[in-house]
């Protein structure tokens, strides 16, 4: 298994995986437009030449950004590759000088094992007011927002 950055070749099977979650109601669905666009943001879980896990992490605001697209295929499901993906991410946002990292999420549980807390929606204002707003969810959202302070 190896976890490294995204290549567009990667978006198709990227786009698959997380389309499978979206379906199951475990994570918004993301275009294919929204992942060629942002794919500099994302890193895979590959295994051979096969990509079974993805993640991205967006810069929100100034010391703050957000851990999205978050999905393991089932069959490596509970193997500890959500950890280390999640992990990679917050390795990439001390990179770039961001210290808090949020994420939302139908699956906090996963996230509160990793040491992230639950946060008011409305300490999130740049993310609600620039994305969430657009979301066919908006009004009934039931993901839940976390975020923890990097060391």
């Amino acid at each position: 298994m190896n976890i490294r950055p995204a290549r567009v070749m990667d978006v198709k099977e990227i786009h698959k995986l997380v389309e499978y979650h979206a379906n199951n109601k475990e994570m918004l669905h993301r275009s294919l437009s929204a992942i060629y666009e942002n794919i500099q943001e994302f890193v895979v879980l590959e295994s051979e030449d096969n990509i079974v896990g993805c993640g991205a992490l967006h810069v929100s605001w100034e010391n703050l950004a957000e851990i999205k697209a978050l999905a393991v295929s089932d069959k490596y499901k509970g193997q500890g590759f959500g950890r280390k993906i999640v992990k990679i991410l917050q390795d990439n946002a001390k990179n770039l000088g961001v210290s808090r990292v949020f994420a939302l999420s139908f699956k906090p549980k996963f996230f509160i094992k990793l040491g992230y807390e639950i946060i008011p929606k409305e300490t999130l204002p740049h993310k609600i007011w620039s994305e969430c707003i657009n979301c066919h969810l908006f009004s009934e959202c039931g993901e839940v927002p976390l975020l923890i302070t990097l060391k």
